[in-house]
C-alpha cells in the first residue's frame, strides 16, 4: 500500500477528482465497473507473482545457507 500512497503522494483531492472525472467521460458510467474489476484483478495478479517470487527466493537463501 505503501507504494501506492508514493504514487499518489504529489496529488491532492481537486486532482483526483479531475482524473476521476475524466476516467467517468471516457469509458462512461456503464463501463467504469467494468473497468475497474479489470484493474483490480490485474492489481491481484501482479501481487500473487509477486508474493511467489518473494516465497522462491527465500527458499533459495535457505538452501543455499543450509548447504554451507
Amino acid at each position: 500500500m505503501t507504494q501506492f500512497a508514493l504514487f499518489l503522494g504529489g496529488l491532492g483531492g481537486p486532482e483526483i477528482l479531475l482524473i476521476a472525472f475524466v476516467v467517468l467521460l471516457l469509458f462512461g458510467g456503464k463501463k467504469l465497473p467494468e473497468l475497474m474489476k479489470g484493474l483490480g484483478k490485474g492489481i491481484r495478479e501482479f501481487n500473487n507473482a509477486k508474493a511467489n517470487i518473494e516465497t522462491e527466493v527465500k527458499e533459495s537463501m535457505k538452501e543455499i545457507e543450509d548447504g554451507k
